[in-house]
């Protein structure tokens, strides 16, 4: 009986108090088992702490223990009528303390050149939109043309690699994962590539190419008997490699347009969706060749087109980037429910993931504020939060410790009771 009650109690402190170590957490799924979580807070309401950012940023922070890690850029692209001269933009990969919200190192790097001009969809969310990871011991950051940087995490500099030197007008977004003793990099902008490296050499292990139009973060999936699947979604297909050595092992025909989200599972189907089109479909992972139609197991003309769907207890989640709110039957595709959310600004509303925990579902508008919802087959709207920051909010939230973390371009928040 004490042996149970010492593995629940395990089981509760390890979902309550995860690190949130890569873009949208544990397996890239956005999902917490964290309680408590405020609903409502204000610019003097439920704000533990707020910080200034020494630079604009879309990216999301990540937590190890008592450390925050994320990226910002400043000195180029931070003022849309005087944007600057190219050559001083900067990127930072900073350290901040968890508990106080005080900056313990701020590292710099100059961006490698030229790149794309601050114009166009590029302003939308500028040159720090990757989101680190990392493995408790290192930290690693990835800057689009500029290259991927590897530091200790008291900030030591261990490693720099370029992944091509591609740029497009809409920037560069995808976020690097590990997987083993892997750093894996979605470079589809910079040299149509993704690459797996030594995540502790910086070694190039492996290059997959053919990686056309895709601004999505991989994602590995865990197969029955343990075995894993690297899966990434490009325009026309979604992909699956051995993660290992990068060898192609099936393809799926999916989205026939320029591919944002990324991919989320559930056990080893996943869900793809994106494009103008819009397509959102499942397939089934582990199978060889073209598995359109052997492991496709259902195709709708419904999707988000940048935020991630968010999958929870057999239903999809998403707010796509226009403001419309979208609950999707897991199993067959069928649409709950999709409607459009009252949300402020013009143009595109949402470029942040949603998060759930706690039984609700965290929205962060672009200019709107944030919108709660309550996580089910019913759109039940249960509050709507404005820090009164006139900047542009782009990074997905992260839970952590019953709280959330919100990013800016100019501070990053702290929000709980």
């Amino acid at each position: 009986m004490l042996r149970t009650l010492a593995i629940t109690a395990l089981t509760l402190t390890t979902l309550m108090g995860a690190d949130w170590t890569r873009f949208r957490g544990p397996g890239g799924s956005g999902v917490s088992g964290d309680k408590g979580l405020p609903t409502t807070w204000s610019a003097t309401e439920n704000v533990v702490w707020k910080t200034a950012m020494p630079g604009f940023g879309g990216s999301s922070p990540i937590t190890l223990g008592d450390k925050i890690f994320l990226t910002s850029y400043s000195g180029y692209g931070t003022n849309a009528e005087e944007p600057g001269e190219e050559k001083n933009l900067t990127h930072h990969l900073l350290c901040v303390d968890r508990t106080s919200g005080k900056i313990l190192w701020d590292k710099t790097s100059k961006a490698l050149l030229p790149e794309h001009g601050y114009s166009g969809f590029q302003k939308l969310h500028g040159y720090a939109s990757a989101t680190p990871v990392t493995d408790g011991k290192n930290v690693y950051a990835f800057f689009g043309r500029s290259g991927v940087r590897a530091y200790t995490i008291d900030g030591t500099p261990l490693w720099a690699k370029t992944v091509g030197v591609g740029t497009h007008s809409w920037g560069s977004a995808a976020s690097p994962i590990l997987c083993g003793d892997l750093l894996i990099v979605n470079a589809s902008v910079e040299s149509g590539s993704v690459f797996g490296f030594n995540k502790t050499t910086g070694k190039k292990v492996w290059q997959a190419e053919g990686i056309k139009r895709s601004w999505s973060t991989p994602l590995v999936v865990e197969l029955p008997g343990g075995k894993k699947e690297l899966a990434v979604s490009i325009k026309n297909k979604v992909l699956g490699f051995d993660p290992a050595t990068g060898k192609k092992l099936w393809e799926c025909e999916s989205i026939n347009d320029y591919v944002c989200p990324m991919l989320v599972a559930n056990d080893d189907v996943i869900y793809a969706s994106g494009g103008r089109g819009p397509v959102t479909i499942a397939v089934k992972a582990g199978g060889r060749g073209d598995v359109t139609d052997t492991h496709r197991l259902w195709k709708i003309e419904t999707a988000t087109k940048v935020p991630s769907p968010l999958y929870h207890e057999g239903l999809l989640h998403w707010v796509n980037d226009k403001g419309y709110a979208c609950c999707i039957s897991a199993s067959d595709g069928e649409v709950i429910y999709k409607e459009r959310l009252k949300i402020s600004g013009r143009g595109d509303k949402v470029y942040a993931s949603m998060v759930l925990a706690d039984g609700k579902l965290y929205v962060v508008s672009r200019t709107g504020g944030t919108i709660v919802l309550a996580a089910g087959k019913e759109l039940k709207e249960l509050a709507r939060n404005d820090l009164g920051d006139e900047s542009v909010f782009n990074g997905t939230p992260v839970v952590s410790n019953g709280q959330l973390l919100l990013r800016s371009d100019k501070y990053l928040y702290c929000i709980g009771k």
